[in-house]
């Protein structure tokens, strides 16, 4: 099945100044928040934040649920280095050519990590950050231990990704995998079959721990005990170093907060978002 045969929602496509074609959904009106996913085969704004956006459209928000580069309906050049420069820059771009000032940035793992890089570049853009266990706090080395990691890139180098080697890889993503559909499976294999080879191999992300003393902004953070991808003793690297910083901790959940608790977690950011 390709991902033209899926019922999945076309958004907006935006070409930036260099070139590169990013796929976003635009859905409700106010304050900006863009949404910002992980980098597992076959992820796209939609299939991560699906369960989640829609309460913020009803709490008075605009959202920006976008494909990243390399991923969803977004372009995926074959010749370019997923790092996190590449990421950030595209974010920017994507800001710079929609007008958009002060946004929120939401961003689950490789998305969290984009949100750090582009608050620590380009502070003046961002007002506030929802982070759910985020990457770049960690060395690469580090995150290459973690069983989620290990078995990602087993599965992902051992040829074409369909729906039963996509639930090999997502039902380590939950604390309980019985939450995991058949559609969101075959949303998933129908992206990653799309991907270059290359998206894996050249993504690369720093470890920003020393820098995050120079956040001005909030910081709102999620993290399950049982994350199997990224360490869930990152969140004390936030709450030691970032001046204004609050982490939600959470047992029997994996890496994926934002579903296996979605009602606590739209509930606790929305809350945040208001009140802060």
């Amino acid at each position: 099945m390709s991902l033209n045969d899926l019922p999945l929602p076309t958004g907006k496509f935006i070409q930036l100044d260099n070139g590169i074609t990013l796929h976003y959904l635009d859905e409700g009106e106010g304050e900006t928040i863009i949404w910002l996913h992980g980098s597992g085969p076959g992820a796209s704004g939609y299939s991560n934040f699906k369960g989640n956006y829609p309460a913020f459209v009803k709490a008075g928000y605009r959202n920006i649920i976008l494909d990243l580069p390399g991923f969803g309906r977004s372009d995926k050049p074959e010749n370019a280095e997923y790092h996190l420069d590449f990421f950030v820059e595209n974010l920017n771009q994507l800001i710079e050519k929609l007008a958009l000032q002060n946004v929120i940035l939401l961003g689950n793992s490789l998305g969290g990590a984009i949100a750090l890089g582009q608050a620590l570049k380009y502070p003046n853009t961002v007002s506030q950050l929802i982070l759910m266990a985020p990457g770049g706090v960690e060395e690469r080395e580090t995150y290459f231990q973690m069983e989620g990691i290990q078995r990602m890139v087993e599965v992902y180098q051992s040829g074409p990704m369909g729906v039963n080697e996509m639930r090999e890889v997502m039902k380590l993503q939950l604390f309980d995998a019985s939450q995991l559909s058949e559609a969101l499976l075959e949303e998933r294999a129908a992206v990653a079959v799309t991907q270059p080879a290359n998206l894996f191999s050249t993504m690369m992300v720093p470890n920003m721990t020393e820098r995050l003393h120079e956040l001005e902004c909030p910081i709102l953070g999620f993290w399950g005990t049982n994350d199997r991808f990224n360490p869930p003793e990152g969140m004390f690297k936030f709450l030691h170093n970032a001046k204004d910083c609050r982490f939600l901790m959470l047992n029997q959940c994996g890496h994926w907060v934002q579903v296996e608790h979605e009602d606590l977690f739209n509930r606790t950011c929305v809350d945040f978002l208001k009140n802060n």
